[in-house]
């Protein structure tokens, strides 16, 4: 599946852009390099396709103002955002604009590549979409009200500490709902929860 998959890499740090060149292109992807996303602009209209992995701190179009250009131009290149800053309120501005996935620095190079062939095969879903879309609803449904509360609180941005003043908890109480509606959502990370949710047609309140 990586064979031929073109992944476009776009960050403004020379030393990091190699890196992602050589383990990437040691996974089987053909690999091209981007120094700013003005210049993976420039060329899109000439791109057939693939998947982008991109810095999300950059001077002039950052990773985000990527994801909405692509979005705009109705580009469904899948896109994965990196940063060495991320946040939960980042990783919900990214996703709800059209991000594959997110993942901070420093982060395994395993779950690049992972994150990087799932992001391809995007085009070749597994199973019918309704019997995905049934057990989504399902996993929802099984939802305590307070850990629905904490998942409307991250889809608004909000951080631990804001959900707990919001709802008179502790900071701590509210790690444990979001870990329970992580397990029960089957969602390994935030970005993949912001996903599901989305799907869903959850996108705050």
């Amino acid at each position: 599946m990586a064979c031929n998959s073109t992944v476009h890499v776009i960050d403004d740090d020379p030393a990091l852009r190699d890196s992602l060149d050589f383990l990437l292109a040691s996974a089987g992807f053909s690999v091209k390099l981007f120094e700013s996303g003005e210049a993976f602009l420039e060329t899109l209209p000439s791109l057939s396709g693939g998947c982008v992995v991109t810095d999300v701190r950059m001077q002039g179009v950052d990773g985000i103002e990527l994801v909405r250009r692509l979005r705009q131009t109705h580009q469904a290149m899948p896109v994965i955002v990196i940063t060495g800053h991320g946040d939960v309120p980042l990783a919900v501005k990214a996703m709800k604009l059209g991000a594959t996935d997110f993942m901070e620095k420093p982060f395994d190079g395993e779950a690049l590549v992972a994150a990087v062939r799932s992001a391809v095969a995007l085009d070749a879903p597994s199973r019918p979409a309704n019997c995905a879309s049934d057990e989504l609803t399902a996993r929802l449904a099984s939802l305590s009200q307070r850990e629905s509360q904490v998942l409307h609180g991250l889809m608004n941005g909000h951080t631990n500490k804001e959900i707990a003043r919001q709802f008179d908890l502790s900071p701590r109480t509210v790690e444990v709902y979001r870990a329970k509606l992580m397990t029960k959502m089957e969602a390994g990370s935030i970005s993949e929860l912001v996903r599901l949710a989305i799907k869903a047609g959850i996108s705050g309140v």
